[in-house]
């Protein structure tokens, strides 16, 4: 993708308005957590200590609104704390360059390694920065920064507190990510009646995995309903598939097709029911015709052998699937177990326990190759430089520069330069609408203090329909509190837009001077997640070797990791997408076909997943050959890969020549799997071999192909460009 291409992606995007739900409960309690400290704060001291009470109570307020699975009055808490150090901290250093720079980049840097801990963390660390630059000029002595510090900590309080008092879908988030998970396994089904070969995606599955995850004390007080549906989707995803598998289910055509898509489509409904359950908490409506065709009959039924052997499994899943969503909310009101601290649950440490957690993320990520080491040495070097060139321009507020670049940079280029486009765009919009208000009605602390709370509110309304439009208010709000501060606001909005200008130039400028590209490392993401998919499928046919209790923990293990590596690749390529930069090792074209291979070869081993025997079943000694020969193999090709050399599978193929001699009694679930397995390696070799010449001959090829596009888009004569 071309630089100017990719400009105009990221100017859509970051003008794209959202499509999600819009939360205004959760936004009139943030503000009025906003209110409460303002207030009094105006009242009985000062407009800089309402500032400051302002600042704590609003980013506190804005970090509750990120993804996360742990309590938002914890979150709260967590913000605030760190608002509050980083703001008495900085004061100490602030007054000389000298020690306040070193200060600055250590703090940004550690800010940006955050990132290791996910989004949320990244996020919040990031808003203690901007404290740190804004605050830092506000008091006096080191007295009056542990008053102004205490006054931001106050205003996280403030926000746990209502939170504790007015809970609103305490578990909301929780219930959405499992009934998502149900309802992606619905739509597999329904999309399985006509294309019974169409792929899974497992981001929602993976998602209600770590929603999942609790810590003793959130164990607790979790609604029962929260704790068996998200394994119901997880056994009913396999048995759909090999029930609509034309080789191994039902039939291609006839009256046993239709009975599956009958299967199929009662199973859709039922699950969606079921996860209609769950977000409401209410009792779901389940069409009588759906629950009427979940009946396998012996003298009429119509399936036979593996496709009858699906049918029933799936039935027998989808009557708790059924229980689940007559029941509602009531399962919520079932006793809790007695010491559920002893129960199994897939535990999250505390956060008196995290230090070893993060400890172990950020080393993880410290090292040069990594986006986050990258993020945060981007974000050290563009705080301080913005820092040091506003310190030198004729303005009064400085700071804003380096606070516009560290709140829209992130470790990658999409985003980054996105929020860059967004943030100046909701600025302008902002303080025009501030500004024209303001002149309308004159110098007025209270009425200032009013609408900054108004402002915030929107702000929070709007924060998840695009980083534009929740910037527009968050710039009308700093503007209210300017005059409610009785600064020169005319003067400081003008400021404002052409610090913001130089901030966001400075995030976009730092990334083409040090990025973290992910075109150059997709290789090296397929590798993994072909190395992954190989385990995956060698601990599923271990478990067919010798089903044993070991062996299928070992194989739900290989499953997690598939579909971590699976998630991560994804990532990468949708990122790389987005980038300015030639293909490098991996085609557009080639990284789509090896896609689709390692997509198939998962679909191959989740397809004989489903028929694992029991544990007092039959081995099959000669599937225990084949595991070998395709873990090693799928870890050879992954080195091949890395190092753009063909791969080659010359231990499976010995492998499956010895078994046909042997495998006379094979279950026709195992048999197909293998087959499929080794149809989708030799898709995979196909797109990533090539010889000398002709990966010259393709790159030229594909440079041919990207430039007729190009061409094409622009006279209006090609067809309309996917993705993006």
């Amino acid at each position: 993708m071309r630089w100017l291409r990719a400009f105009g992606e990221v100017v859509r995007s970051g003008l794209t308005i959202e499509e999600t739900r819009l939360e205004p409960l959760l936004a009139l309690r943030t503000a009025a957590g906003v209110a409460i400290v303002i207030g009094p704060a105006l009242w009985l001291v000062s407009p800089a200590y309402a500032a400051s009470a302002a600042l704590g109570a609003y980013s506190a307020g804005g970090a509750t609104f990120q993804r996360s699975w742990r309590p938002r009055k914890v979150i709260a808490l967590g913000a605030g704390a760190g608002l509050a150090l980083s703001t008495f901290v900085g004061y100490l250093a602030a007054g000389r360059l000298v020690t306040f720079l070193p200060l600055l980049a250590v703090w940004a840097f550690a800010a940006g390694m955050a990132w290791a801990l996910g989004s949320t963390a990244g996020i919040v660390a990031a808003t203690t920065v901007g404290s740190m630059l804004v605050t830092i000029t506000l008091p006096t002595s080191v007295g009056r920064a542990l008053e102004h510090a205490g006054v931001i900590a106050l205003g996280g309080v403030v926000q746990a507190v209502l939170i504790l008092l007015f809970p609103i879908r305490r578990w909301g988030a929780h219930r959405d990510a499992l009934a998502d998970a149900l309802a992606a396994v619905a739509d597999y089904a329904r999309r399985l009646r006509h294309d019974p070969t169409a792929p899974f995606d497992p981001e929602p599955l993976m998602t209600a995995r770590d929603a999942a995850a609790v810590t003793p004390s959130q164990a607790r007080t979790r609604p029962p309903v929260l704790h068996g549906p998200r394994g119901l989707a997880e056994r009913i995803l396999p048995v759909v598939a090999v029930l609509a598998d034309p080789d191994i289910g039902a039939p291609a055509e006839g009256s046993g097709r239709d009975r599956a898509r009958e299967l199929l489509g009662a199973a859709a409904d039922v699950l969606d029911a079921a996860a209609r359950s769950i977000r409401r908490g209410t009792p779901a409506e389940v069409l009588p015709g759906s629950a009427a065709v979940l009946r396998v009959e012996d003298e009429h039924e119509v399936l036979e052998g593996p496709a009858r052997q699906a049918a029933e499994r799936l039935v027998e899943l989808l009557d708790e699937a059924l229980e689940i969503a007559r029941c509602g909310g009531a399962r919520d009101k079932a006793p809790t177990p007695p010491d559920p601290a002893s129960a199994q649950f897939l535990v999250r440490p505390t956060m008196f326990r995290l230090l070893p957690v993060v400890v172990r993320a950020v080393r993880r990520e410290l090292r040069r190759d990594s986006p986050v080491f990258r993020h945060a040495v981007r974000l050290a070097a563009v705080a301080t430089l913005g820092y040091l060139i506003a310190s030198r321009l004729p303005l009064d507020h400085g700071y804003w520069a380096p606070i516009a670049s560290v709140m829209v940079m992130r470790p990658d280029f999409h985003r980054t330069y996105a929020r860059a486009v967004a943030r100046l765009a909701g600025t302008l919009a902002g303080v025009a609408l501030a500004t024209g208000m303001v002149r309308a009605l004159g110098p007025d602390a209270h009425v200032f203090g009013a609408l900054a709370v108004v402002s915030a509110a929107l702000s929070y309304t709007l924060i998840r329909t695009g980083y534009a439009y929740s910037q527009c208010f968050t710039a009308a709000y700093v503007v209210f509190l300017l005059g409610m501060g009785g600064q020169a606001w005319d003067q400081a909005v003008s400021e404002r837009v052409v610090l913001t200008l130089l901030g966001g130039a400075l995030a976009m400028l730092a990334y083409v001077v040090f990025p973290a590209w992910e075109t150059p490392r997709l290789p090296s993401r397929l590798a993994d997640w072909l190395a992954a998919n190989g385990r995956y499928a060698a601990a599923v046919l271990r478990s067919y070797a010798e089903p044993t209790r070991e062996h299928r923990a070992d194989m739900r293990r290989a499953l997690l990791a598939s579909r971590e590596a699976r998630a991560a690749w994804q990532e990468a390529y949708d990122q790389a997408r987005q980038e300015p930069v030639r293909p490098r090792g991996l085609t557009s074209r080639e990284a789509e076909e090896a896609e689709e291979a390692l997509k198939g070869f998962d679909r191959a081993a989740m397809l004989m997943e489903s028929h694992v025997p029991r544990t007092d079943s039959r081995f099959e000694p000669e599937a225990e050959r084949l595991a070998e020969a395709l873990e090693a193999d799928t870890a050879q090709a992954a080195a091949d890969v890395r190092e753009h050399r063909n791969p080659d599978w010359g231990r499976v193929q010995e492998a499956l020549h010895a078994w046909e001699g042997t495998a006379g009694d094979r279950s026709p679930v195992l048999r197909h799997g293998a087959e499929l397995q080794k149809q989708a390696l030799e898709d995979l070799a196909t797109a990533v071999s090539r010889t000398p010449l002709e990966r010259d001959v393709g790159s030229a090829r594909e440079e041919r192909r990207v430039r007729a596009a190009l061409t094409a888009e622009g006279d209006g004569s090609g067809p309309a460009h996917r993705g993006g």
